[in-house]
């Protein structure tokens, strides 16, 4: 069993008085949820996955269902991301929490081979990663600043099905906000995808 035990302390802890406006559960300026031991997959090679564990100043967390053709829409979206930050102190992490046999690791390591997947992508069982975020839809991005504050939450395009080139990048826009020290303009806006299929308790 993975080591997870510690991890949910500070999810409990982590939960915030007030929630956002989308997100019904963290909010803006709140510490992200910690997590670790992930298990995953890095461009083809087993991986774990540890928020404490990543070095870069920026994390982009994204919650991902292979499933999902919202999911499927935004793929080359997320490679192209991780191209046009190369060389920055930028983490792109996919996670999967969906009871879906097509979103779980096996299929997850298919899912990376066949598209080429260029970020370390994983399969939470728990499901607890999810829930400490808020999770309801994938796809669904946190954009996590030097300190691990929650910066910006929400979608990257407003509409992931049909991404024109005049379309506002939120997550690149926060990202960039953040590597040159300034104020980020979009904070919050709506998840859009399908919903996370979560396990009730």
């Amino acid at each position: 069993m993975r080591t997870f035990v510690s991890s949910l302390v500070a999810l409990a802890l982590a939960v915030p008085a007030v929630a956002g406006e989308y997100n019904k559960t963290v909010n803006i300026g709140q510490k992200a949820p910690d997590f670790s031991g992930i298990p995953a997959t890095d461009k083809g090679q087993d991986a774990s996955i540890s928020l404490s564990d990543i070095e870069e100043e920026v994390v982009v967390l994204v919650f991902l269902g292979n499933h999902c053709p919202y999911v499927v829409a935004i793929e080359d979206h997320l490679n192209d991301f991780v191209d046009n930050y190369e060389g920055k102190s930028v983490k792109l992490v996919g996670v999967s929490v969906n009871e879906n046999e097509a979103d779980k690791l096996p299929q997850i390591k298919e899912w990376v081979k066949n598209k080429n997947s260029q970020y370390v992508y994983g399969y939470d069982e728990t499901q607890e990663i999810g829930r400490a975020y808020g999770s309801t839809k994938t796809p669904e991005f946190f954009v996590l600043d030097k300190d691990r504050t929650i910066r910006y939450m929400g979608a990257m395009y407003k509409n992931p099905l049909k991404v024109e080139p005049s379309d506002t990048n939120y997550v690149a826009e926060a990202v960039d906000a953040l590597l040159a020290g300034e104020e980020i303009e979009t904070k919050e806006t709506p998840a859009i995808g399908c919903g996370v299929q979560y396990r009730r308790k």
